[in-house]
């Protein structure tokens, strides 16, 4: 009351209307604070990749990627005692890979050839029935279980060495395989793949060299 008093005296009405209202005008004028945040930017959303089921049957195993898969990838051969055989003789060899212990050129009908690798690598490879698969894949052919496997397979034995001896024909190719364990290794003779009527040609002959095959002789 004393200051409005004091005012009234000392100022007319008008000046202290104005000194009254200033106070407020220029709280009014301020420019008002705005706060400012930042929001960090939300990742993408990474969604795991879960590995496909080979089957879902018990059992089953996933057939290996052949071909190209294989190439890429960097696989020993198997070392120390080395099986020996004796190529007929209208089987032709051919220049092979650093995988391969040898390659044969394998008269087919009509003329045609198909080709037989051999190759031997450490331990089992996976084991019988992964390298079974991976075969049948290489000619389209869906996986086995391991209840299938007996029924897939001929059982032979020569020279004192095991022999698992399949044929596999695909909608368009066909394939004839042995596989020998030996040593601390196992070796694959292939036939194929190649069309059925140039694969069946050479079946014959593969099956007699099959009989040739033999480990190295004892000293």
């Amino acid at each position: 009351m004393k200051d409005r008093l004091w005012a009234s005296l000392m100022f007319p009405r008008p000046v202290c209307l104005v000194l009254l209202l200033l106070p407020l005008c220029l709280a009014a004028c301020r420019d008002p604070k705005v706060a400012y945040y930042q929001v960090p930017k939300e990742k993408d959303a990474v969604i795991p990749q879960m590995p496909a089921a080979a089957d879902a049957t018990p059992g089953a195993v996933a057939p290996f990627a052949g071909g190209a898969a294989m190439a890429a990838t960097a696989v020993p051969t198997a070392s120390g005692p080395e099986l020996t055989w004796t190529a007929p003789a209208n089987w032709k060899s051919k220049a092979g890979s650093a995988m391969r212990k040898a390659t044969y050129s394998v008269p087919g009908a009509g003329g045609a050839e198909g080709e037989l690798s051999i190759t031997a690598f450490p331990s089992d490879v996976g084991g019988e029935l992964a390298n079974v698969n991976r075969w049948r894949g290489q000619v389209d052919l869906p996986p086995l279980t391991a209840a299938d496997l007996a029924g897939a397979v001929t059982r032979l034995e020569s020279n004192g060495l095991r022999i698992a001896l399949v044929d596999f024909g695909g909608p368009s190719q066909r394939l004839i395989g042995a596989i020998i364990p030996f040593d601390t290794g196992t070796w694959f003779f292939k036939l194929g793949p190649g069309p059925d009527a140039v694969i069946a040609g050479g079946k014959p002959s593969f099956e007699e060299f099959l009989k040739t095959i033999r480990p190295p002789a004892r000293p």
